[in-house]
């Protein structure tokens, strides 16, 4: 990632959390009972639940819950694209994954605390730092194929161990968590309590259930067997109704709403709403995709009556046969009635196009399964949001879904991950239509246009607490040199949310741009106790402890950047700069070669590169180095001044006048001077390289 979080988790923050009205978290968490008090009136059904998928969904590790793998044997991966080695590992009955690459270097061990998955189809390692953050480690496990990288990794830019557990994952993989109030607002990124449920409970299906324990029974609650159709399809919806894994998105949390708000019974379109692919992606297979395949058979358009619990019993694990007698109580009789395992033609097993190492049930019912080897292997496919679809965003559910609502929700759907490249002019539509008194439409606008600034400031002026805004809004200043605006701003951000690690690095290198660096040390640090994993911040502070002499702690900083993202080709490039300071210029090729390789067009590592060779007396090198970064950015007159010196120094000093003479009229002062010091040699013919 670059210094700025990224739009997609910042936005998630933003939708996925609610204003003001939201109701705190704590408040909500009292009317549910803890999940064993329903052992006491419903053994049965809890025995025979604890054996489903969804009750061993979330769990702490251990050696009950871990006893699929083999942690002994092939528990060693090479992940070649990424240069790096990963081992799992159990110790004294813990357990651990171990990342390093060549040379034992850039070691990294994290302790698995939690298991996410039940092992059906795929399992996820789950850390838990000590601030209370948790994050998804990068190799998963598979039944029939064991250890290997997790969705999204295999690729060479992972996100190691630094890919955090968000709210809308833990909604659809456990029971809710008891939140601290305040907790889950768009202030603040999850944190998560000491105490986490494990498992989906009998409340995700029945809702909250204090009142129904303490009464004896005697208090309703809900039955999804005597919903209306739409709203018992719903409960299992809220998990299993995803349109896609890529960026698009798939569903935004209506505004006001808590992340773990959702109760059974309700109408789900009141909590979030979705969104699908207008065109190009109709027959797409992913990991989460049962009932939106379901949604699309004529079994189901056309009965009416068929969903989820029509063939699965939600209390306990079924085999083929009682899935063979619900198909036949609609097909009585037909040409092979006799042939068990309907599901085997009619809804065959695929491998997902998401998940490339899961194989899953097609909920789509067809006359025939598609053509083709259903279960071969397939290339993990990797989309960043305007990277892969581009194209219109179309609402999905509720399909009735109209005025106001309908025009923001599915304007910001247009931006929110930049599928759409016209959506900027929908949602800005929607916005000048209605007026919104929410800050969240201005900020999704914010994000794509090409002035955000107002677009923030109008966000603010709906909510002057909406810390998103201020911290985006602060780092468009900082951009732009605006360093006395910009922190003000963010010392509010700062005192809304003092230990959100993104603010506090803005806020860092606002006092950086200001000229108060002993300041910027100081809230960058803050930055870096709040979360020791964040190396954007902690590159920055090995900037500032460079720029205030210190090239030690600049040396060890940037080396701990590199360590936690080894393909941080930034971080790479400042060390070099401090290596060089140093005069040990070995040393800098190395990490100078290392940030191109993670990172090509990165134009001011192929000048370092330029400098080096030029400084050493390898004239033919820097030239070609300064022309490849005049081919990246042809407007950089640092490397027209490296290029034109390099021609100097190899006796073609008519290419080298023409090129000097231009960057003589350079803007920066510096490079202007050194032009001109050549230029002056090379027309008076005391010219020395």
């Amino acid at each position: 990632m670059s210094r700025r979080v990224a739009d997609l988790l910042l936005l998630s923050v933003a939708f996925s959390s609610s204003c003001a009205r939201k109701p705190a978290e704590s408040a909500v968490a009292a009317a549910y009972a803890d999940p064993k008090t329903c052992v006491g009136c419903h053994d049965a059904i809890a025995k025979s639940y604890a054996e489903t998928g969804m009750a061993r969904a979330f769990g702490k590790a251990t050696p009950t819950s871990l006893s699929l793998e083999n942690w002994s044997k092939n528990n060693t991966l090479d992940h070649k694209i990424s240069g790096r080695f990963f081992r799992l590992e159990q110790r004294g009955g813990r357990y651990f994954l171990r990342r390093w690459q060549a040379g034992e270097s850039n070691v990294i061990e994290r302790e698995i605390h939690y298991v996410m998955g039940s092992g059906n189809h795929a399992r996820s390692y789950i850390h838990r730092t000590p601030e209370g953050r948790l994050s998804e480690l990068p190799v998963g496990w598979y039944p029939g194929i064991g250890f290997a990288m997790s969705p999204g990794y295999d690729r060479p830019d992972h996100q190691d161990v630094r890919r955090k557990i968000s709210f809308d994952c833990m909604f659809c993989h456990n029971g809710y968590p008891d939140l601290p109030a305040g907790a889950g607002k768009p202030t603040s990124e999850p944190i998560w309590p000491g105490k986490l449920p494990e498992g989906i409970d009998c409340q995700r299906c029945h809702g909250p259930g204090r009142a129904h324990a303490e009464s004896g029974g005697q208090q309703a609650i809900v039955n999804p067997k005597k919903l209306p159709r739409d709203r018992s399809l719903e409960v299992c919806m809220q998990c299993h109704l995803e349109t896609t894994s890529f960026p698009l998105p798939n569903s935004l949390i209506r505004f006001g709403r808590g992340a773990f708000s959702y109760r059974p019974g309700e109408p789900l379109g009141g909590f979030m709403i979705h969104f699908d692919h207008a065109q190009g992606r109709e027959g797409k297979f992913e990991i989460v995709s049962s009932v939106y395949r379901l949604r699309q058979s004529a079994c189901f358009t056309k009965s009416g009556t068929l969903q989820c619990t029509t063939c699965h019993d939600p209390h306990r694990v079924q085999r083929g046969g009682a899935f063979d007698a619900a198909c036949q109580t609609c097909h009585v009789s037909g040409p092979h009635n006799d042939r068990p395992n309907c599901a085997s033609c009619h809804m065959p097993k695929r491998r997902t196009e998401d998940v490339v190492h899961g194989v899953m049930t097609d909920h789509k019912i067809q006359r025939r399964p598609p053509p083709g080897n259903l279960l071969a292997p397939i290339a993990e496919r990797h989309e960043a949001p305007g990277q892969g679809y581009r194209g219109e965003v179309a609402l999905y559910y509720p399909s009735d879904l109209a005025g106001r609502d309908r025009d923001l929700y599915l304007g910001i759907a247009q931006v929110i991950q930049k599928s759409n490249a016209n959506g900027a002019a929908q949602l800005e539509s929607a916005i000048i239509k209605h007026s919104p008194r929410e800050p969240q439409p201005y900020f999704a606008l914010a994000t794509v246009a090409d002035d955000p600034e107002p677009w923030y400031r109008k966000a603010l002026e709906r909510d002057p607490d909406f810390v998103p805004a201020m911290r985006n809004l602060g780092e468009v200043l900082n951009r732009r040199g605006q360093f006395g605006t910009a922190l003000p701003l963010l010392e509010r951000a700062r005192t809304l949310a003092p230990r959100d690690p993104p603010v506090l690095h803005e806020l860092g290198l606002a006092y950086r741009g200001a000229g108060r660096l002993a300041e910027a040390s100081n809230v960058l640090i803050e930055s870096v106790k709040a979360d020791p994993e964040f190396p954007e911040a902690i590159n920055s502070l090995g900037l500032i402890l460079a720029e205030r002499g210190d090239l030690t702690g600049a040396e060890q900083r940037l080396r701990e950047a590199i360590r936690i993202q080894p393909d941080y080709a930034e971080a790479h490039l400042n060390l070099a700069r401090v290596l060089l300071s140093r005069d040990q210029s070995a040393a800098a090729q190395m990490e100078l070669e290392a940030a191109i390789r993670w990172k090509p067009a990165l134009t001011a590592a192929h000048e370092a590169l330029g400098g080096l060779a030029a400084a050493e007396g390898r004239w033919p090198e820097s030239l070609a180095r300064y022309r490849e970064a005049l081919r990246l950015d042809p407007t950089s007159d640092r490397a027209a001044l490296g290029a034109g010196s390099a021609l100097a120094a190899l006796g073609d000093f008519t290419n080298a006048r023409s090129v000097l003479e231009r960057v003589a009229r350079s803007q920066d002062p510096e490079v202007r001077n050194e032009a001109k010091q050549v230029l002056e040699a090379l027309q008076t013919g005391r010219y020395r390289n």
